[in-house]
């Protein structure tokens, strides 16, 4: 069995998609606006994308910045249309005013996607509680995934937690992926990989020249070959 981990590049559009491909990516997250740290696409630009790669896609449901749910009718209304139009993977994760999960609005949403993969994405990194999140999201139909830094300030500070979360693979709430994402570098991957961690999500550093400019295959290349 290949010892090869998991490589995820954020994709804007199509040319994005087609760099990230180009340059190894194993799959893509789908998003818009990164100004407000990524909401859903439009579905033309999920059709656009999906004609133009061949390689997984998963595609933001959030519709404001920060981690409430908003209108869960529209979350909903909006999961039904990018399924029509043939998604089959997504990215969701609601919190409460208290940092809780909002389970109301993720039951609500995943049941629009029926059965569909998903990853409850960086919003574990500012619940109140990490533990009690997982434990309560454990039995949701899907849930394979989920992306995390390990700490709201990204991977620096969230390391230890990261690899504590690693080695509890298997428990009750520790069964989905950990996909490291959250300002990652690859100075991060051996003790990462080490801790047998084989799941890693980019954005801005595929992307030389920041958010305004699009990815660059080149710099996809050397995240696939430091991960090979």
């Amino acid at each position: 069995m290949s010892n090869r981990a998991l490589l995820e590049v954020i994709a804007l559009d199509v040319e994005d998609a087609v760099a990230a491909q180009a340059g190894g990516a194993d799959r893509l997250e789908l998003v818009t606006d990164m100004a407000a740290d990524g909401l859903t696409p439009p579905r033309e630009t999920f059709a656009a994308i999906r004609a133009a790669v061949d390689i997984p896609l998963r595609v933001m449901l959030r519709r404001t910045d920060g981690f409430a749910a908003g209108d869960v009718s529209e979350l909903v209304r909006v999961a039904r249309e990018l399924r029509a139009e043939g998604a089959q993977e997504f990215v969701l994760g609601f919190l409460d005013a208290e940092g809780a999960p909002d389970l109301a609005a993720v039951e609500a949403v995943v049941a629009e996607l029926d059965g569909c993969r998903w990853t409850f994405h960086r919003a574990i990194d500012r619940a109140a509680d990490r533990d009690q999140l997982r434990k309560a999201l454990a039995e949701l139909p899907g849930l394979d995934t989920y992306l995390t830094a390990g700490a709201a300030a990204g991977v620096d500070a969230g390391l230890p937690v990261l690899l504590a979360e690693a080695a509890r693979g298997g428990e009750p709430g520790y069964g989905a992926r950990i996909l490291v994402g959250g300002g990652l570098t690859l100075a991060h991957l051996p003790v990462l990989r080490a801790g047998g961690i084989d799941a890693f999500h980019i954005g801005g550093a595929a992307r030389p020249s920041g958010w305004d400019g699009p990815v660059s295959a080149a710099a996809v290349a050397d995240w696939r070959t430091a991960l090979s």
